[in-house]
């Protein structure tokens, strides 16, 4: 017993101080009396007690509170950045959608102003074969595609159809090094060839040195080599070289379509499947 005393006398001292007052308070009752010594003995002693317990289970009731308010921030924190993420795809879908829709109305202003038969089609490959640079579209002979015929955009010629099967067909870009496009020079009239170089500009060949050409002035397809219908947009004559010597002059044409960029094209004119001998071969089309 007196062990038992000794462990709890701590937990017993403060369990009289505070059961004391409550004593004191019932069996007084409801009759009024001063403090007496003892009282305010008890009083002095156990409200510190009191005045930190009270202290600390308000803190421990306010620090809950804050945990749960916190946790609720938090909850709501998740949220919202959840909510913000899923409008910025929605903006980001909705910005190329109405890119896209730019896009396919220029196209289609292009198409209804253009003579002839205009068969839109997307761009769905790109050859990885660097020795030819040509695009798969998703039209093809059920559409009526066929070999020979040209592809353009609203801003210029992109290539020339090699190779066309049910669905789809491969298009040699202007670029390619096998290309050859006859050409002149809108504001003079000049006649020449636009021959691919690759990724980059094209090089102006067979123009004389002694017609007019300047930096700046824009290619037309001539029409004289049977792929392309005349008129269309080809570039424009960047890095002039007239040369002092020799029967012809060199530039370099500027494409006005980025054919690295293409998405929509337009395929168009008859096919000249029989006549376009000096075209890009179909070799190494995409497979």
């Amino acid at each position: 017993m007196l062990s038992l005393l000794k462990r709890y006398r701590r937990f017993l001292l403060v369990a009289a101080l505070l059961l004391y007052p409550l004593g004191a308070f019932l069996l007084g009752g409801r009759r009024g009396r001063d403090p007496n010594f003892v009282d305010r003995g008890v009083i002095a002693l156990t409200a510190p007690v009191q005045q930190g317990l009270t202290a600390g289970i308000d803190g421990a009731v306010a620090a809950v509170r804050n945990y749960l308010d916190l946790r609720g921030v938090r909850q709501d924190n998740d949220a919202l950045r959840l909510e913000n993420l899923q409008l910025r795809a929605t903006v980001q879908v909705l910005g190329e959608t109405r890119s896209e829709n730019g896009r396919l109305r220029k196209l289609l202003s292009y198409a209804e102003a253009a003579p002839g038969p205009e068969i839109p089609a997307r761009v769905v490959g790109v050859n990885p074969v660097a020795k030819l640079l040509s695009v798969r579209i998703s039209s093809g002979e059920k559409d009526g595609v066929f070999r020979g015929m040209s592809v353009v955009t609203p801003d210029g010629i992109v290539g020339q159809v090699i190779r066309s099967t049910g669905g789809y067909a491969d298009v040699a870009l202007v670029t390619d090094p096998q290309s050859r496009v006859a050409v002149r020079v809108q504001r003079s009239r000049a006649r020449g060839t636009a021959a691919g170089a690759g990724n980059g500009p094209l090089t102006l060949e067979n123009m004389l040195r002694t017609e007019d050409v300047e930096d700046g002035d824009l290619i037309i397809t001539s029409g004289t080599d049977n792929i392309y219908p005349p008129g269309l947009v080809v570039g424009r004559v960047t890095q002039l070289e007239k040369k002092e010597h020799g029967m012809f002059q060199g530039a370099d044409i500027q494409p006005a379509v980025d054919t690295s960029r293409l998405e929509e094209v337009l395929v168009v004119g008859s096919p000249y499947s029989q006549m376009a001998t000096n075209g890009p071969s179909a070799e190494g089309a995409q497979k």
